[in-house]
């Protein structure tokens, strides 16, 4: 098993930065892929940043691309999501996901961290 703690989320304003960490334990070699999904409200869950482990590569939502960055620290078992020009349609629970592989990161989740931007 694979634990992720999320931390990070809070109120901003829009054109505004947070940036969200997720610490994993546990089996975390099982776990090559690690990211972010978001969910807002009346909505479905959504894929938003994914990194892999081994080589950093990263993977964006076309939404984030360019605003958000997603980071990793191999020795604290950590990825960052750093958020810029934040929106508020960025406003969503964000989770930290992970699994086996950059393109399959949803076998373990978080808990979750509000994210909430104001116009």
């Amino acid at each position: 098993q694979v634990q992720l703690i999320e931390s990070g989320g809070g109120l901003v304003q829009a054109g505004g930065s947070l940036r969200l960490s997720c610490a994993a334990s546990g089996r975390t070699l099982s776990s090559n892929g690690m990211g972010w999904f978001r969910q807002a409200p009346g909505k479905e869950r959504e894929f938003v940043a994914a990194i892999d482990w081994s080589a950093g590569n990263t993977n964006y939502a076309d939404s984030v691309k360019g605003r958000f960055t997603i980071s990793r620290d191999n020795a604290e078992r950590t990825v960052y999501l750093q958020m810029n020009s934040m929106k508020p349609e960025d406003t969503a629970v964000y989770y930290c996901a992970a699994g086996n592989s950059i393109v399959s990161i949803s076998r373990y989740w978080g808990q979750g961290t509000q994210v909430t931007v104001s116009s």
